[in-house]
């Protein structure tokens, strides 16, 4: 029975590291070459692995991007790190920490970002994952904003919209990629637009 156990385990370790390994080289060419281009042979040859397995492992490209998002999410600390913020009892402190997760999230590795972008007008089935990954950080987002809805200077939905709008993928690109700023000082400045935005002023 042990052996049994041990065996079923150790394929379940292999079969992991499998879609792990494809999930890598699935990213290198949809960040290199564009989601749309890229072919399931082309993520098998990258991968080291044969085509079948791409298929028996995922089934179709779009599970590919959804394992890595949860990939770019686990490394981020994502969830565990919105729980932090949350937990933290000074408002002013909290929406800093809106700030922090947000550059948190896209320093851990905006070509995840690219590549959601780039496969916004895919098929019907990897729209519907977009939208829900979309969702999913939007509810996240609108939670940290509601947690100091008692301090905020504007009403609680135009706050959100205001977060919603400064976290656009754009403006993290504009100014961390194209220009130059280090993930520290587009934080900084986030919570400075925030802060400004959305809380009284100092005294008030």
């Amino acid at each position: 029975m042990d052996a049994d156990v041990k065996i079923t385990s150790y394929r379940q370790e292999q079969a992991l590291a499998t879609r792990n390994r494809i999930a890598v080289a699935a990213q290198a060419l949809f960040a290199r070459n564009g989601y749309a281009v890229t072919s399931i042979d082309a993520i098998a040859q990258e991968a080291g692995v044969a085509t079948r397995t791409v298929y028996a492992s995922f089934g179709a490209k779009r599970e590919i991007l959804n394992l890595i998002c949860e990939r770019w999410l686990e490394r981020a600390r994502a969830r565990e790190l919105a729980q932090e913020v949350l937990a933290e009892p000074d408002p002013r402190a909290r929406i800093l920490g809106a700030a922090h997760w947000l550059t948190v999230l896209y320093s851990t590795d905006f070509d995840v970002v690219r590549i959601l972008d780039a496969a916004a007008d895919e098929d019907a089935e990897t729209q519907v994952l977009l939208r829900s990954k979309l969702r999913g950080r939007n509810r996240v987002m609108d939670s940290l904003i509601a947690s100091v809805e008692d301090v905020l200077a504007v009403p609680l939905a135009e706050a959100q919209s205001v977060y919603r709008a400064l976290a656009a993928t754009g403006v993290y690109r504009e100014l961390v990629v194209d220009s130059g700023w280090g993930a520290d000082r587009f934080e900084e400045w986030l919570g400075r637009m925030l802060t400004d935005q959305l809380l009284p002023p100092s005294g008030a």
